[in-house]
């Protein structure tokens, strides 16, 4: 009897020639057949996967966690907002994620220091889970090496419903020479905590995208932090020996080695 279940099962759903690959990805491949459908529970797994990165996108920053982890780094931090005042106004006026509320401009322009070679910039994006998981852990790995160089650190800004070119108007008002920022990325079905690091030298409002370096899928099951943080210390390195950054600037690191 169990033989003859077997044979049935094997031929309600058939082996995919592609199964193996399986091992070596998270995307959605080989996931078998029913007929002419897809067995019941990837369709099930693939409701649950949306449903987790529909909870990215409105997750929100963990405060008093990241908060915590800031103050052990040794280095000042302030919480800011842009203009969208809540996650519906973020997500249907983009334009107004890439600027700082009012009330924060005033606030970083009274802490604004000297000229200084790097802005540090933690934004939630469209994964606050993202950061709440890997930015203070990333930084922890970064930070030393940066230091170690003799680089000079604004303090750390962290900025709610932002996108990613609210880091050219933090890094002009703390008179930074390039600008790090770390954000949540768009999830995707098997990748909820995405973290971008982005690289912009000169930040300045009105930057546009090609002036940037992005370090993209950083998470321990895609590019791992040891890696991103390499590739992000190589960037900087280059990026602020050769004055510029974006497509200018490329990622030869491993050719080097």
């Amino acid at each position: 009897m169990p033989k003859e279940n077997n044979a049935i099962a094997t031929t309600i759903i058939p082996q995919d020639a592609w199964q193996a690959l399986q091992q070596f990805t998270n995307a959605r491949i080989a996931l078998g057949r029913t007929g002419h459908a897809v067995p019941i529970q990837q369709v099930l797994d693939f409701k649950m996967a949306h449903a987790f990165a529909r909870d990215a996108v409105y997750s929100e920053l963990d405060k008093p966690n990241i908060s915590e982890r800031l103050e052990k780094l040794c280095l000042k931090y302030y919480w800011l907002h842009s203009k969208a005042e809540d996650r519906t106004m973020y997500l249907q006026r983009p334009d107004f994620g890439r600027r700082l509320q009012t009330k924060s401009i005033q606030q970083i322009a009274v802490v604004a220091t000297n000229p200084v070679d790097i802005s540090i910039v933690i934004v939630d994006g469209l994964s606050a889970t993202a950061i709440n998981q890997h930015a203070t852990p990333f930084l922890q790995i970064i930070l030393p090496q940066l230091q170690a160089k003799q680089l000079t650190i604004a303090p750390i800004i962290v900025v709610q419903q932002g996108r990613v070119a609210i880091g050219d108007e933090v890094g002009m008002l703390q008179n930074a020479k390039l600008s790090i920022v770390l954000i949540g990325e768009r999830p995707g079905l098997s990748s909820p905590d995405s973290m971008g690091a982005y690289i912009t030298y000169q930040p300045t409002i009105g930057n546009t995208d090609e002036r940037r370096n992005c370090i993209s899928n950083i998470r321990p099951e895609g590019l791992p932090l040891e890696n991103a943080a390499n590739t992000l210390l190589y960037l900087v390195s280059e990026a602020l020996r050769l004055q510029l950054s974006g497509v200018a600037l490329k990622d030869e690191n491993k050719l080097l080695q």
